[in-house]
C-alpha cells in the first residue's frame, strides 16, 4: 500500500472536488488494496476474537468523504485513512481495533500511523458503565493495560474531565482514568510498514496483545446495554 501516503499528502495539499475527481482513479486503486488488507485483518483478528469473524471490509472501512454540514472545516476530504474492526461493526458503539494511516508529523488528526484500541466517545449511559466498573474493578482494568505491551494509555488531557465526575470519589486510585470520556490504548507505527508485505503480521500480532484489554472494556458496554 505504498501508494496511500503520497496520495494523502496530496491530497492534505489540495483538498478540493476538482483535485480529488481527477486523481479518483488513484483513489480507487487504493480503496482495491485497502480492500484486501481490511478483510485479512478481520480473518487475522477473528482467530483471536471470534466475534468478528462475520465481518466484511464495508463494515469496518471509514469514508474519506467528511460531512461538513456542522463543521466549520468545509474541506470536503479526509486526509487520513481509518479501519475500525469491532463487534458488529465501526458504527455498533463495541471496543473495537483501528488502524489509522496518517502522513507522520502532518497537520492531521493524529499526526501519523497508529494502532488503536479502544471506546471512542460512548453515550452517556455507556461512559457512566465503564467509569463504574473501572471504580470497581481497576486493578484489573490496570493489568489488561500493563499486558498490552507497545502500547500506551491514550491520556487525553484535553478531552478528559478537570474534576471528578459527579458520584465518584475524588480519592480513587484510578480516578485519572475514570475522568476520562474514551477509553483506547495506541501506538505508532513507521508509515515504511505500508510499504512492506509486514504490516498485516504486524497489525494482528500487536492487536491480540490488547484483547484482554477489549474484553474487559466490553463486559461494561455489555452491561449499560442490559440495563437499558
Amino acid at each position: 500500500m505504498k501508494d496511500i501516503i503520497p496520495f494523502l499528502k496530496e491530497l492534505s495539499k489540495n483538498n478540493n472536488k476538482d483535485w480529488f475527481t481527477a486523481n479518483k482513479p488513484r483513489y480507487q486503486a487504493i480503496q482495491k488494496e485497502l480492500k484486501i488488507f481490511t478483510e485479512n485483518l478481520i480473518a487475522g483478528i477473528a482467530k483471536f476474537d471470534p466475534e468478528i469473524g462475520r465481518l466484511t471490509a464495508k463494515d469496518c472501512a471509514f469514508r474519506i468523504y467528511r460531512d461538513t454540514r456542522f463543521s466549520n472545516d468545509k474541506t470536503p476530504y479526509k486526509t487520513h485513512i481509518g479501519i475500525f474492526i469491532c463487534k458488529g461493526g465501526k458504527n455498533s458503539g463495541n471496543v473495537g481495533y483501528y488502524v489509522h494511516i496518517e502522513p507522520k508529523n502532518s497537520n492531521g488528526w493524529l499526526g501519523g500511523p497508529m494502532l488503536a484500541t479502544g471506546l471512542y466517545a460512548p453515550e452517556p449511559a455507556i461512559l457512566k458503565s465503564v467509569r463504574e466498573d473501572i471504580l470497581s474493578n481497576g486493578a484489573n482494568f490496570v493489568k489488561t493495560i500493563k499486558a498490552a505491551k507497545g502500547f500506551e494509555w491514550d491520556d487525553d488531557k484535553e478531552g478528559r474531565l478537570s474534576r471528578p465526575p459527579k458520584g465518584f470519589p475524588a480519592d480513587s486510585p484510578y480516578i485519572e482514568y475514570i475522568k476520562q470520556k474514551s477509553f483506547s490504548l495506541v501506538q505508532a507505527f513507521d508509515e515504511k510498514l505500508l510499504n512492506d508485505d509486514k504490516l498485516l503480521n504486524f497489525c494482528v500480532k500487536e492487536f491480540k496483545k490488547t484483547k484482554p484489554y477489549a474484553d474487559h472494556v466490553n463486559r461494561a458496554v455489555d452491561f449499560a446495554r442490559e440495563e437499558l
